[in-house]
């Protein structure tokens, strides 16, 4: 599990296209001693497993399935991703949950100043977004971000120059795709309000549970 909270910016140093996964080195400012052999990490949003490491770089595989729903299959050597390892249940959680189970791709569709911040218009499909929520949390490429306006099948983020400086996001042009992980609370608000012919969430079950009191 990750909070959305960019550790480092790596690169790729290379990719190795294997029967059935492809496996990518990349090179990274993090402490060597803090990444072990079968740790998860999560690339640009994208949760991978350590399977190799030395120096300053580590090896981490992604799968056909994996590569089918997100951007890395789109990556090249010299590529800039965003780097968290999970989190520490001791460590402050300043993000939000974030699984790195990216739930589809979205695409750039705007970009304009604000300020010395920038204003990014996303896109993405109708099944995602069904979850975005004005003022809501939202992943984008890793980064635990907050939705500033939400209309139809687009949202507007506002990246302040700090994210533009320690992430890649800032960087971001129009037409340029990004993997999304919505918040996993609209997930299973939504598993529990509609399960097929099962009562879901209403007055009587908010009363049975203490949510409400009296009707």
């Amino acid at each position: 599990m990750f909070t959305g909270i960019i550790e480092d910016v790596g690169t790729i140093a290379a990719i190795r296209k294997l029967g059935g996964r492809w496996e990518f080195t990349i090179n990274t400012g993090l402490d060597p001693d803090s990444l072990r052999i079968g740790d998860s990490i999560s690339v640009d949003g994208v949760c991978l497993t350590v399977v190799a490491r030395g120096g300053s770089a580590f090896g981490a595989d992604a799968s056909f399935e994996t590569l089918g729903v997100t951007t890395l299959r789109d990556k090249s050597p010299a590529d800039l991703v965003n780097l968290e390892r999970a989190m520490k249940a001791d460590s402050r959680f300043g993000g939000h949950l974030v699984l790195g189970h990216v739930d589809g791709i979205g695409r750039v569709a705007g970009v304009s100043r604000a300020g010395d911040s920038i204003r990014l218009e996303i896109e993405v499909s109708p099944e995602i977004s069904r979850y975005v929520v004005r003022k809501g949390s939202i992943a984008v490429d890793g980064v635990s971000l907050t939705v500033n306006e939400e209309r139809d099948k687009r949202f507007v983020l506002n990246i302040i120059p700090y994210s533009q400086l320690k992430t890649t996001i800032g960087s971001k042009a129009v037409g340029d795709q990004v993997n999304i992980e919505v918040d996993i609370i609209g997930r299973y608000v939504e598993k529990l309000v509609s399960k097929e012919g099962k009562p879901g969430m209403d007055l009587d079950f908010l009363y049975q549970y203490g949510y409400i009191k009296g009707r």
